[in-house]
């Protein structure tokens, strides 16, 4: 197979620019000329709208830009793809993150696209939840599939370690999600109960769904909110992603995503209440794997802006090592109301504000709970 050495970004359509792999394997990116007369910056920090061949610093990313790496599959897409590409009788290993890029084409998170696609024999023949479920858990056990092709195209570039498939139903986008071997059977329901709390908390979501299921007490489905009516692509990065961190390593605390969200915001002031109330929430209702890929932001182009994604990925959820990925005021352990106010209070929050989100978060969350139980 012939290895892929150059990559156009593209963004609805629109040439953004150049990806080239270097010598030391890192790939190289510079934008495209027309780009920089009437583009925007695709990642704030990392590449600012210039003339000039930006190659990343760090190593994480398999030598991309997080931009970029935002766009490939994470644990369960990447699964996917091996065993995908090694059913086409191609070697995993020989692939380079240009090859990967070239796979995704067309089908990532978000709106950049990647040219020349490289595309994989692939047969579509999707079967209802209950056997993509049981399809998911052969994957995981390492079974064969008669079903991976299916698989791959509905979930192979989605992010999440969590298997998945993302589907359209009566015209939005979905993406639906099956339970993991150290899963609950109701796993779907605990996470769709989250949600119901999330938006009683005042947490912005999009529409979310319990799927019903003859084996489980149904599959947690959630709005796609980087597609828009129409199939229409909406740009957007991970926190990982904009401050180029590895989000499978403890790197980040609550003051740094206030802070970034008042940056990029332009200290908007429902964002950046939005944002403590998240940290909140994720305090109270025992949410831990509140890693750097689990916040984001949107590119609102109309308005030449960036803004808070809605929320994603709240639910019941504990680390080996016990404590939140992300810390509250430098405490991962056991948080409490005095380091949440610090992180409030640092990010120039009223303290009558903080305490009434506060206070009805846990509130809303302790109802929740006791209700589950």
């Amino acid at each position: 197979m012939k290895t892929t050495k150059q990559l156009h970004v593209f963004y609805k359509e629109r040439l953004v620019g150049t990806l080239a792999l270097s010598e030391n394997h890192k790939a190289a990116f510079a934008y495209d000329d027309e780009w920089l007369k009437s583009g925007f910056s695709i990642t704030p920090f990392s590449l600012p709208l210039k003339k000039q061949v930006f190659l990343p610093a760090k190593d994480h990313f398999q030598g991309l830009f997080g931009v970029f790496a935002d766009s490939l599959p994470d644990a369960w897409g990447s699964l996917l793809l091996k065993r995908l590409i090694e059913k086409n009788g191609i070697s995993a290993d020989s692939l380079n993150v240009l090859d990967r890029l070239a796979i995704v084409g067309k089908a990532g998170m978000g709106a950049l696209t990647y040219h020349p696609e490289m595309t994989l024999s692939v047969q579509h023949s999707p079967g209802d939840l209950d056997q993509l479920a049981r399809e998911c858990k052969k994957i995981l056990h390492a079974e064969y599939s008669d079903d991976l092709d299916t698989l791959y195209q509905l979930g192979g570039t989605s992010g999440g370690a969590r298997p998945k498939i993302m589907t359209e139903i009566d015209g939005k986008e979905w993406i639906i999600k099956f339970p993991a071997h150290i899963d609950g059977e109701d796993s779907g329901r605990m996470e769709y109960e989250y949600s119901l709390c999330a938006k009683k908390c005042g947490i912005t979501m999009t529409e979310t769904r319990l799927f019903s299921s003859k084996n489980c007490a149904g599959y947690f489905g959630i709005q796609r909110f980087d597609r828009k009516p129409g199939k229409k692509r909406v740009h957007m990065l991970t926190a990982a992603a904009l401050l180029e961190l590895d989000y499978r390593q403890p790197s980040l605390d609550y003051h740094s995503l206030m802070k970034l969200t008042k940056i990029l915001t332009g200290n908007n002031r429902q964002d950046m209440e939005e944002m403590f109330r998240r940290m909140c929430f994720n305090v109270f209702a025992h949410n831990r794997d509140d890693h750097s890929k689990n916040f984001s932001y949107l590119y609102h182009e109309e308005k030449d802006c960036w803004r808070l994604s809605p929320a994603y990925d709240l639910t019941y959820s504990s680390t080996y090592y016990g404590e939140h990925t992300t810390t509250v005021n430098g405490n991962g352990k056991d948080p409490g109301a005095k380091d949440l106010l610090a992180v409030g209070a640092a990010a120039g929050l009223k303290e009558t504000v903080c305490k009434n989100i506060m206070e009805q978060t846990e509130s809303c969350v302790q109802k929740m709970l006791r209700e589950w139980i």
